[in-house]
């Protein structure tokens, strides 16, 4: 690694020599074989110390130092003239500038006796890349260069040159060299040692310690290196007698530096738009007589930056540097647009009509004028003056009045240069025919897919409305598109589509001169499911049957209607059972059940998002020989139950809950369990538990168990009524896992046949509908 010299230099080392004692001053000496050596080359020194030198001891030692490290590997030894010598060998000298010491121990320390300063580095490498430039402002020749690697040593640089004829190989005059300060890489020649139009040579010579080297030569003709002045840009001031540029036109004058004007001169110009990041455009060849020029082909209403240059021509030259920027925007030209077209009406007495009127600006060329505003006008049949404004407007859409017999408005688009063609907006009777087969499909929950089935004969485009379904005294915005090609059968909404909103989609068939009815379906992008089931009750009960019975909940906006429902039942023997009934149920009978025995039911509501469980309940069949009463036993509705009490209360507890407290269901298997059944029914007899339950007393039911329901919950068990003789009931609400959906509508997925659902008139089915024409939830009705 090369290393500097850093604090040290040869006047510290006459210092320290100066400082030394007396009898040492002149003791030795270190001898160099020379003062700078090539960079990674080796190198020998020596260090004498005289045989005068009194202060020395047969055992003395040298020591060596390169600037403030200890060297090893020094070797003394004792010349046959009585002089000490001490030689030190460096095999690859990788210090660009260091300081050797040859020190002597004196007391305890190191004594300098001599110090030289040692230099590496490499011979100067020719110099490259060497270029003149004749400058008219500073009337010199300047000449440039790269000097090549770093040589660590100093290097003197000098411009040579002579003056030649022919093939510039014979001198003819010398030239004085020109030699740059110092760190410069670049000299010029005044212009009093020049002839601007004969040739010349020039080369670069650089010189260091270790040799000299020289660029190759460059031959050329002063005058022929001229570089000019850049060019003054500004833009043509606008005058009477000629007419305002063209939309995407920019006019430009220049001037050229003076001293050149007697040169034949030919400029470039360059242009970039100052939004985005676009490159360069080069307009080239512009002659400099004309100082003149007409930019045209860019975008109207743009800022644009403008630079300019100019070289000798035709004769050999350099280009100048770019001008200073010049900053101009276009002019506008009027909107180049189609505007599509739609309205709605409504009479408001036998002769007036009120037209909300909408637009949409679609630009035919991508650098079409900007619009500032639109203009609605009207002109009736017998009006021969200007036709009157009905409505000047920034925004999409305007509403106007018009005479019932008005047929037409002209619409057209302005700014400051002018108006776009006018559009012509027809209000075309509904005289064509309708779509058919209009449907949608989700594709995701920020877009609708809307498809139809073109009538005949073919449409020549079609209007798609869609909003927010609710209804509003208002209304709610609605948002439009129009489609061109009568051949399509759908389109995909993506533009104001949310999820969980009821969207009305309105599709409209455009002919030449009529227009098909307005076709319109509900639908949503996304679903929810709905908030819960409807609540499960028992209505009858028998010794093999149960009647059950819900009430269907409301369809509610944003939620997925029911497609249908499940009913699970569970007996005592953990065997389960599944029915699918349709959306339109209300109601079920189990059939062929066990008598005396207890079964778990609940109820599953499903929808095309989602499955949701409704209330639970746990009721038991009537024991054989005993009659139905007729009665209905109403649910006790909870919170959630399971099998079992919390995990403190699942041992056998010393005495049970009393009816009209709160406390947990126990398991039909506990102690609890049988000790509340045998409580039941004062008065009848006692009965173990394999006993069945009569309407005198607590009937035994079979072990019992629950595996659907998740965890335990309290309910409030009322004061023990009176001695009755109605069959007891009890039924409890849970919130279950969902349970495997059975196959088919209206099977049963058990080994004994269950008879299908009882005879109930069923509910009207709900407005909503999965998919096609869905109805909205408040009755309106497709047209």
């Amino acid at each position: 690694m090369v290393a500097g010299l850093g604090a040290w230099s040869l006047a510290g080392a006459v210092l320290i020599i100066l400082l030394l004692p007396r009898s040492l001053e002149e003791c030795g000496y270190i001898s160099l074989p020379a003062p700078i050596i090539r960079l990674g080359d080796p190198i020998t020194v020596s260090c004498i110390i005289n045989q005068n030198c009194t202060s020395l001891g047969p055992e003395s030692q040298i020591r060596w130092k390169l600037d403030t490290e200890l060297q090893p590997g020094g070797r003394q030894q004792h010349l046959p003239n009585g002089t000490l010598q001490s030689t030190i060998t460096f095999p690859h000298f990788n210090y660009s500038r260091a300081l050797l010491s040859c020190c002597l121990h004196w007391g305890n320390g190191l004594q300098i006796l001599d110090q030289a300063e040692l230099q590496a580095g490499y011979p100067p490498p020719p110099p490259y890349n060497l270029s003149c430039l004749l400058n008219l402002t500073t009337n010199s020749l300047k000449c440039q260069w790269e000097p090549g690697p770093d040589t660590h040593l100093s290097t003197h640089f000098t411009l040579k040159s002579f003056k030649s004829r022919g093939n510039f190989q014979t001198q003819e005059d010398s030239i004085p060299d020109c030699v740059p300060e110092d760190g410069q890489n670049h000299c010029s020649i005044p212009r009093k040692h020049l002839q601007l139009y004969q040739n010349m040579s020039i080369w670069v010579q650089a010189k260091n310690a270790l040799g000299t080297s020289t660029s190759p030569k460059l031959c050329l003709v002063p005058m022929d290196m001229v570089k000019l002045e850049p060019p003054t840009l500004w833009a043509l001031e606008p005058s009477p007698e000629v007419a305002p540029p063209q939309p995407g036109c920019l006019r430009l004058r220049w001037e050229t530096w003076k001293p050149s004007l007697h040169i034949e001169q030919k400029c470039e110009l360059r242009h970039q738009p100052q939004r985005g990041e676009s490159s360069w455009d080069l307009v080239g060849a512009l002659p400099s007589r004309s100082l003149q020029y007409e930019l045209c082909g860019l975008l109207p209403s743009t800022a644009y930056t403008l630079q300019m240059r100019c070289t000798r021509w035709p004769l050999p030259g350099r280009w100048s540097d770019w001008s200073p920027r010049l900053e101009l925007t276009t002019a506008q030209q009027p909107p180049i647009v189609r505007l599509d077209t739609w309205w709605r009406q409504r009479q408001l007495d036998p002769r007036t009509v009120d037209v909300q009127l909408f637009w949409k600006p679609m630009p035919l060329e991508e650098d079409s004028g900007q619009i500032q505003g639109y203009l609605v006008s009207w002109r009736p049949s017998d009006q021969a003056e200007a036709d009157p404004i009905l409505c000047n407007t920034t925004e999409l859409n305007c509403t106007f009045q018009l005479p019932s017999e008005a047929q037409e408005v002209v619409l057209v688009a302005y700014n400051a240069a002018g108006t776009s063609r006018p559009t012509p907006v027809v209000f075309l009777e509904s005289r064509g025919p309708p779509l058919r087969r209009l449907r949608t499909t989700a594709r995701d929950p920020h877009s609708l897919w809307v498809g139809w089935e073109p009538p005949s004969p073919r449409p020549r485009g079609y209007v798609i409305e869609w909003g927010l379904g609710t209804p509003s005294p208002g209304g709610s915005p609605m948002t439009w598109r129009m489609e061109h090609n009568g051949s399509i059968a759908g389109t995909l909404l993506q533009e104001n589509i949310k999820p969980f909103q009821l969207y009305k989609i309105t599709v409209t068939a455009l002919y030449q001169d009529a227009k098909g009815p307005s076709q319109h379906i509900y639908a949503y992008s996304q679903e929810m499911a709905p908030s819960h089931g409807p609540e499960l009750h028992l209505r009858h009960i028998g010794k093999t049957w149960a009647q059950l019975e819900w009430v269907p909940e409301a369809p509610e906006l944003g939620k997925s209607p029911l497609t249908h429902y499940t009913i699970f039942w569970t007996n005592a023997q953990d065997q389960s059972f599944s029915t699918v009934l349709n959306a339109s149920s209300h109601g079920f009978v189990l059939r062929g059940l066990e008598p005396a025995s207890l079964y778990h039911v609940h109820l599953m509501a499903v929808s095309q998002a989602w499955t949701t469980n409704s209330t639970s309940l746990t009721l038991m069949t009537l024991a054989l020989g005993r009659i139905p009463s007729g009665q209905v036993f109403q649910t006790q509705p909870t919170a959630v139950w399971v099998p079992g009490c919390q995990p403190s209360q699942q041992k056998i507890p010393s005495s049970c809950p009393a009816f009209g407290t709160l406390a947990c269901h126990p398991s039909p298997r506990s102690q609890c369990w049988k000790r509340k059944r045998r409580s039941q029914g004062p008065g009848s007899p006692s009965q173990g538990p394999g006993s069945p339950m009569t309407a005198q007393g607590p009937a035994a039911a079979p072990l019992w168990s629950r595996p659907m329901c998740s965890r335990g919950t309290q309910e409030y068990l009322p004061p023990r009524p009176s001695p009755s003789p109605a069959p007891v009931t009890r039924s409890f609400m849970c919130r279950c896992w969902a349970a495997p959906r059975a196959q088919g509508l209206g099977t049963t997925s058990a080994a004994t046949p269950l008879s299908p659902s009882w005879g109930a008139s069923p509910p009207a089915p709900s407005p909503m509908r999965t998919s096609g024409s869905r109805q909205a939830p408040w009755g309106p009705q497709n047209p």
